[in-house]
């Protein structure tokens, strides 16, 4: 049963690594904003997730199955409509239940997935007790105003946690900085990221042997980020988003991969994003977003 299981996931490892340096290569179009494209990772995210996907003649898989890989129908609850698992492997003669080609494969997907099993779990658990030990950095904070805490345990500012945000801004933070900082927070805390950092790093430690899933992990935050700028500067002029650079400057990163913070890595990458980017209109909105979802829809169905 666990070596299925594997099988599958070994599967979608496959796919999701080609549609994710797709969203490499895509992310790089200047022209899109980050604050759309960063939609894009749900591409590969979801195919690291659900083993299944809707068939379609326009899917990019329909292309490529003609080169390398199947299809294996799951449900087909209408003619015009069907559900298959994506089969790039294809190291089976059938597949409920799974009967390998040959007796060594069977064995390789066995031990192969004991393996795979021991190693997500631990990294899993891991991720998760350093999560939650980060929540002592709240104990000794102390109010400002509503969710927002000083601290002299930090050297810079971010967001903990995910049911109740709190943000947490370093004691010595000087007080021109804050009104752009707490923004930046403020603008994570709205958009739920760090929900969406703690279920990037789990789908990573899933596929933990697969190496490009902790260089789209690493894309995905770095997105993030950039993403949130864009957010929270979009009704700024040109004076206050140097304002918002010059207090990205002076933010010290924080160490924190659980955490949304104001600095990071990459400042002088946001920094130029920030000053450069134009401000959306709403018919560039409508179609950068079209052109978001019809990418979607390309690359997260299956071959029809």
């Amino acid at each position: 049963m666990l070596g299925e299981v594997f099988y599958w996931i070994f599967n979608m490892s496959i796919v999701a690594s080609v549609m994710g340096l797709i969203v490499l290569a895509i992310r790089k179009a200047r022209f899109i904003p980050h604050r759309v494209s960063v939609f894009l990772w749900i591409i590969p995210f979801f195919r690291m997730c659900i083993p299944f996907g809707l068939n379609s003649r326009y899917s990019l898989m329909t292309l490529i199955s003609k080169f390398t890989t199947r299809t294996v129908p799951v449900y087909t609850p209408a003619e015009s409509l069907e559900l298959s698992y994506i089969n790039t492997l294809m190291a089976a003669d059938s597949y409920s239940p799974i009967t390998y080609k040959s007796i060594l494969i069977e064995k390789v997907f066995s031990i192969a997935s004991l393996i795979w099993m021991i190693v997500a779990l631990a990294l899993i658990l891991t991720l998760l007790i350093l999560y939650f030990t980060t929540t002592r950095t709240l104990r000794d904070a102390r109010l400002l105003e509503g969710n927002i805490y000083f601290s002299d345990k930090i050297e810079g500012p971010a967001v903990y946690g995910i049911i109740r945000p709190r943000i947490l801004l370093p004691a010595q933070m000087p007080e021109k900085d804050r009104k752009y900082v707490i923004l930046h927070e403020q603008t994570h805390i709205r958009r739920k990221d760090n929900l969406w950092r703690l279920l990037a790093f789990l789908i990573a430690a899933v596929h933990w042997y697969n190496p490009l899933s902790w260089i789209f992990l690493k894309a995905f935050l770095s997105d993030l980020e950039l993403a949130c700028d864009e957010a929270a500067t979009a009704e700024y002029d040109i004076k206050d988003r140097k304002e918002y650079a010059r207090a990205l400057l002076n933010c010290t990163p924080r160490k924190n991969v659980f955490v949304a913070s104001f600095g990071g890595a990459k400042v002088r990458l946001r920094i130029e994003n920030v000053l450069s980017r134009k401000p959306m209109t709403l018919f560039s909105t409508i179609g950068f977003t079209a052109l978001v979802i019809a990418i979607i829809y390309v690359l997260l169905t299956n071959a029809g």
